[in-house]
């Protein structure tokens, strides 16, 4: 099939563009800078998709699949020019293309940051609970979900949208898990009130990710759905294979999560700390994000064991 695919140098988006060659599909590539790719069918457009006087119709000529895995995670500013009024040009543009050649699919790729962010208490969260996006990224990123969904309702226009959770491999550029990967190595860490029996890690490998996704392309029974991604695992897991990887002690100790949280409050009023209330609800989380869904209509379940893949991060030099 002939693809579009934007967001192709991103952590994701690489990953399915290696997925799509090997499958012998075609890709059309849009980016704003320079692009180098040692796959044959891969044509490279360079285009701005934030600016209103791109041609979009151009783009999505031809193309029978849509992967729209653009995404801006650093600059606030730009979040909604992109996640927003750029998916609504590109979802115009795939709805008058459809019309006038033939029905084209639509694949977004979302966040399970739409469902808003975790808390203490014990959460479940599955593709029907209820939207609750929290900070610029999450709401623009289920702004544009909602306008998939609307442009969706063509009969000439599909649509999946897959909403991962934490992502995690060898060639991301956030370095959080491995800086927390450092303090475990230093004999740091330490867990917070009950996390190490209860807390729950909510992390998913970019290769199950780019799976999945291949299956929302071109799996008929995708077309029309939401997904939730994550393969989550205890939070002691994760930790004991960060520890394991390092060849060091895993953690043992806790402290009391009241004392920490009244401790770090009238520490951040005078020190800048690398424990803040965020990380704090972080490391004693008990949201799940259960892939039943997925499971049951793709027949789709991840193929990386979280607590064993982590170690990559720390035996494996990273892509540049």
């Amino acid at each position: 099939m002939f693809v579009l695919l934007t967001g192709a140098k991103g952590f994701i988006g690489s990953q399915l563009l290696a997925r799509l060659c090997a499958s012998g599909h075609k890709v059309r590539v849009v980016t704003r800078t320079s692009f180098e790719t040692s796959f044959s069918d891969v044509e490279v457009v360079l285009a701005d998709l934030t600016n209103p006087e791109t041609n979009y119709d151009s783009l999505v000529s031809g193309c029978e699949v849509v992967f729209n895995c653009a995404g801006e995670i650093r600059d606030e500013k730009a979040m909604r020019s992109l996640h927003v009024d750029a998916t609504g040009r590109l979802i115009a543009a795939v709805n008058r293309q459809a019309s006038a050649e033939h029905p084209i699919h639509f694949v977004q790729l979302s966040s399970v940051g739409a469902y808003g962010p975790a808390q203490g208490a014990l959460r479940i969260v599955s593709e029907t609970t209820k939207e609750n996006p929290q900070g610029t990224y999450e709401e623009t990123k289920t702004i544009a979900d909602s306008l998939v969904m609307k442009g969706g309702s063509s009969e000439f226009f599909s649509y999946s949208i897959l909403r991962p959770s934490n992502v995690f491999g060898t060639s991301m550029t956030n370095n959080s898990l491995r800086q927390l990967g450092k303090i475990v190595q230093k004999g740091l860490f330490f867990y917070i009130g009950t996390a190490r029996r209860d807390a729950v890690a909510t992390y998913v490998h970019v290769e199950d990710v780019a799976s999945a996704l291949m299956l929302c392309g071109f799996h008929p029974l995708a077309r029309g759905e939401v997904f939730n991604l994550s393969n989550d695992c205890p939070l002691s897991d994760l930790i004991n294979g960060m520890a394991d990887a390092q060849h060091v002690s895993r953690p043992k100790w806790s402290v009391s999560e009241t004392l920490l949280r009244v401790m770090v409050t009238v520490a951040n009023r005078f020190l800048r700390l690398p424990v803040t209330p965020a990380r704090i609800d972080a490391l004693v989380s008990k949201t799940t994000y259960p892939t039943t869904k997925i499971r049951d209509t793709l027949g789709f379940v991840p193929e990386k064991n979280v607590p064993e893949a982590i170690s990559e991060l720390f035996t494996k030099r990273p892509i540049v």
